[in-house]
């Protein structure tokens, strides 16, 4: 069993976790003493705990702590469960009536992408990929988009992993060919998917900013290629980024503001 919390020990470790949770890049121990302004046994030991409880890890050098698995599932599950989750879903819909296509909200869930919500055009073709559903990143339109525009931390972990797996013969396996697209899509700031995760079907995606301007969220359009050519695909990110601006409102008004 964990040791019991008290409310003033609670409170620490809360703070840790919002330190660490509002990072660009995982942080160091001496860097937690100091933003915390707790002495380095206490910060060690309520880092101990919150390792051992999942809500933090550290990274491969064992030197960095970065946001853990438990952590993020509780905060993927607090975003779909939020008051604004109504209105993000109208947005949504008003998207897909606008442009005749299924479109997706996504989040960062590690190295992968979660789908934190979708809503299916009327055709009778479809490729389906249910709420909750986790998809790579190198080969997705909003994966590109978040290794793209998120601090190089991201795809120096996603490297460290192993190759990139090839979905189809259009998939980006190349590290050096990555970046080279990561280096287009971080100018245009439109994510790209040209039959690169699931053969057939194209996708692109824009991203939703966070109060303190970084990419927390995307939304991603997509289709079979017969219907969606890529040239179609990229001319709706217009409209995709209106959507994407009305819904940055509710990510803004649902969690803490930039001070």
């Amino acid at each position: 069993m964990p040791p019991q919390l008290t409310p003033s020990t609670s409170e620490r470790a809360l703070v840790l976790l919002e330190l660490i949770a509002h990072a660009d890049e995982p942080l160091t121990l001496n860097e937690l003493i100091r933003a915390a302004e707790l002495p380095k046994a206490t910060t060690h030991r309520f880092l101990t705990l919150l390792e051992q409880l999942g809500f933090v890890h550290r990274t491969l050098d064992g030197k960095h702590y970065a946001v853990g698995q438990r952590l993020t599932s509780l905060a993927i599950q607090a975003i779909r469960h939020s008051v604004q989750s109504a209105p993000r879903r109208a947005i949504m819909t008003a998207l897909v009536n606008d442009v005749g296509e299924t479109c997706n909200l996504t989040i960062l869930d590690g190295l992968r992408l979660v789908y934190l919500d979708r809503v299916e055009s009327d055709w009778p073709l479809q490729y389906r990929l249910n709420v909750g559903s986790h998809v790579p990143l190198h080969c997705t339109a909003s994966g590109k988009l978040f290794l793209s525009l998120s601090p190089v931390s991201l795809r120096k972990s996603l490297y460290e992993t192993g190759p990139l797996t090839k979905h189809t013969r259009y998939t980006i396996t190349s590290a050096a060919a990555l970046e080279k697209a990561l280096a287009k899509i971080q100018k245009t700031e439109i994510g790209t998917d040209n039959e690169e995760f699931i053969e057939g079907m194209t996708a692109s995606a824009v991203p939703v900013y966070d109060g303190k301007g970084r990419i927390c969220a995307t939304v991603a359009v997509h289709g079979p290629a017969s219907r969606l050519p890529f040239k179609t695909a990229l001319a709706l990110a217009p409209r995709l980024k209106k959507a994407a601006n009305a819904i940055e409102q509710t990510f803004i008004a649902s969690g803490p503001r930039a001070r």
